[in-house]
């Protein structure tokens, strides 16, 4: 079990945003634990409605007051005080709200209605054609046999079976005839209405199609002459509804993430903070402890698997400022076009784990192709939206070939059989390049597109990694000026916890932990260098963000550039501004922290293929422990 769990989120309370909203839910925690029935009680005689348990706890609540409006500026005192005067109260707090969006462009009723078309392959579903990232074959403009290799995984009898994907929106339309017969009631929640069916509310410009399309994504079922076909066709998805509110509250991330983890394996989020290159943002308290709750304890305590997208702020934003996207406990993952390019809004950012397809080249209407509201379909689903249910579809396959990998074994997986192909940057800013181990890495795409039938085939014969450990590697608190013309360098040598019970020897993520004020925050760039010579950008230039006043505080910029290395010896980290104005600004404190094993992670692992990456990060592993 991870051992770092608080001071996680405690890092990732959010202390950058100032939360002017104030919703019509309340966080209500009792003294000792006297259960439901209790806080109905109380609900009921204050005049609120009690939600239901935080995180299946016996004295946390969610309550909502009807009375109130649902946003407002000003906290209700009395509401506060009706609940703080019951002897059983120990804490009242009236909930923020706060904004996420859906990552995708705006949906586009093109071609909703499924044509006469005669099956003319296996799938024979009437889409799979202009399903180009399942199989590119060069369709619309594409790069022949840039997809997810999809076919070897299901050459190998591995279509989903047995795996349940949650996908947390805006609703899915559970009725839809490629979904239904996929559909996990057991597992699916709406927590808009507090009702146990996440169907979307609808709108004139089908703007809640989300979840519907990324719900098709992962298990449109196959062969049955609609639509296209799902990434794991034998999968169960579930709803969870929760993005269709005006403001988010805590309590409703928080119960999202957590719904059912025995019943879920995976939970794929298409959202997140606003994509304005300005916003600074990411789980607040109990969405934290939902998260590390799930890779703890979720399924069966193997941990379940999140999926976030990157997000969809383009060049002028950086997804290492998303808390969700940047977290260590999630799969984060960015986009190309068929073409092999990245798209105009991927963002790029070094917590980036792997990347999957959103829209093609020549055609930006050429998309993915997947269900849409209403028993239709679409070709237009594209954004870094489109990209994260990929990807789920894809570690639904990999969880069905071995059942027993833990939320590490598929990070790790990810990380040694996605590939480069034909991905590159179009502006030529981040090239391709190896780290101290051997493991190529890009900026924009993290390891490269995954290859499912890669995933599948080492996943048959994968051994569960050895126990994670979190090190404290080293702190530097001594107040530092940032010069407005040159870069400055902090150092901090480290034994990585040699000798303790919390020793790091091979590395997975790695954390600056840092706090820093600027006259402007989006002129701020951050390198850091590992003891091998891994260079990672954590922070590039926001020529949005004019932030003078909150900075940094405790933020954990995250890298995964340096996995599988050894952390021992000196990291450097590198402050600068970017900006033809003049700018002044101070670090006051970094913090290192080192996450990964003190074992080798592969050496039980058969190598069947000598220049694959396995092979390769296993050579030097070796040779390192000759050393």
């Amino acid at each position: 079990m991870d051992t770092w769990p608080l001071l996680s989120h405690l890092l990732l309370i959010i202390t950058a945003v100032t939360a002017e909203i104030f919703t019509n839910s309340f966080y209500v925690k009792l003294h000792g634990s006297p259960g439901r029935e209790a806080a109905d009680a109380i609900a009921q005689k204050t005049g609120f409605d009690n939600y239901g348990p935080v995180l299946g706890s016996q004295n946390e609540f969610h309550f909502v007051h009807r009375a109130l409006p649902h946003a407002r500026t000003r906290r209700s005192i009395p509401h506060m005080r009706k609940l703080k005067v019951d002897p059983q109260v120990h804490i009242a707090v009236q909930l923020p709200g706060f904004k996420r969006v859906k990552r995708g462009s705006k949906p586009l009723r093109v071609e909703n209605l499924v044509p006469d078309m005669q099956p003319q392959r296996v799938p024979s579903d009437p889409y799979f054609p202009f399903q180009w990232y399942l199989k590119d074959t060069g369709q619309n403009g594409g790069k022949a046999k840039l997809d997810l290799n999809v076919e070897a995984a299901w050459a190998q009898g591995v279509t989903g079976k047995n795996v349940t994907t949650a996908i947390m929106d805006d609703g899915v339309d559970y009725m839809h005839p490629d979904l239904k017969f996929n559909y996990n009631a057991r597992a699916s929640y709406d927590f808009s209405s507090n009702d146990a069916y996440p169907y979307p509310r609808y709108t004139d410009d089908w703007f809640n199609s989300h979840g519907t399309r990324c719900a098709g994504e992962v298990a449109a079922a196959r062969d049955n002459g609609i639509c296209g076909v799902g990434v794991a066709y034998d999968s169960k998805i579930a709803g969870i509804r929760m993005l269709d509110q005006p403001y988010m509250t805590d309590l409703i991330e928080a119960n999202s993430m957590g719904h059912e983890p025995n019943l879920i394996d995976i939970y794929s989020a298409s959202w997140g903070p606003t994509d304005d290159g300005k916003t600074v943002d990411g789980p607040r308290n109990a969405t934290m402890r939902a998260i590390v709750r799930g890779v703890n304890e979720g399924r069966n305590k193997l941990g379940n698997i999140y999926v976030w997208a990157s997000g969809d702020g383009g060049e002028d934003d950086d997804c290492n400022c998303d808390g969700y996207a940047a977290s260590m406990w999630t799969i984060s993952i960015n986009s190309a076009i068929n073409d092999g390019q990245n798209a105009h809004y991927d963002e790029s950012c070094s917590s980036t784990l792997a990347s999957t397809f959103s829209n093609g080249a020549k055609d930006p209407n050429t998309g993915v192709a997947t269900t849409d509201l209403y028993g239709k379909c679409t070709t237009t689903h594209s954004g870094t939206s489109a990209a994260a249910p990929e990807a789920a579809g894809v570690f639904a396959l990999a969880l069905e070939a071995n059942p027993q990998l833990t939320w590490r074994d598929v990070q790790h997986l990810t990380v040694l059989t996605s590939k480069r192909n034909s991905l590159f940057d179009a502006k030529g800013r981040f090239h391709w390049t190896m780290n101290g181990v051997g493991l190529e890495f890009n900026h924009l795409f993290g390891f490269g597109v995954l290859d499912a039938g890669a995933m599948v085939a080492l996943a048959k014969q994968w051994k569960t990694v050895p126990a994670r450990y979190h090190c404290q590697g080293g702190s530097v608190q001594d107040l530092t000026e940032i010069p407005s013309s040159r870069s400055v360098q902090l150092k901090i040598k480290t034994n990585a916890c040699q000798g303790t019970d919390t020793q790091v020897n091979y590395l997975e993520h790695v954390q600056a932990v840092i706090t820093l004020n600027s006259t402007r925050r989006g002129d701020v760039e951050l390198f850091l260098t590992s003891p091998m010579g891994t260079r990672s950008m954590i922070l590039s230039r926001r020529v949005h963000d004019d932030d003078r006043r909150d900075g940094f505080t405790k933020w954990p910029f995250m890298t995964t550039h340096t996995w599988g290395e050894y952390p021992q010896g000196t990291w450097a980290l590198e402050v600068s501004f970017n900006s033809q104005m003049q700018q002044s600004g101070f670090i006051k404190e970094w913090t290192l922290m080192l996450h990964g094993t003190r074992d080798p992670p592969y050496s039980d692992l058969p190598v069947s293929d000598p220049h694959s990456k396995l092979a390769i990060v296993k050579k030097a592993h070796e040779e390192r422990n000759k050393m």
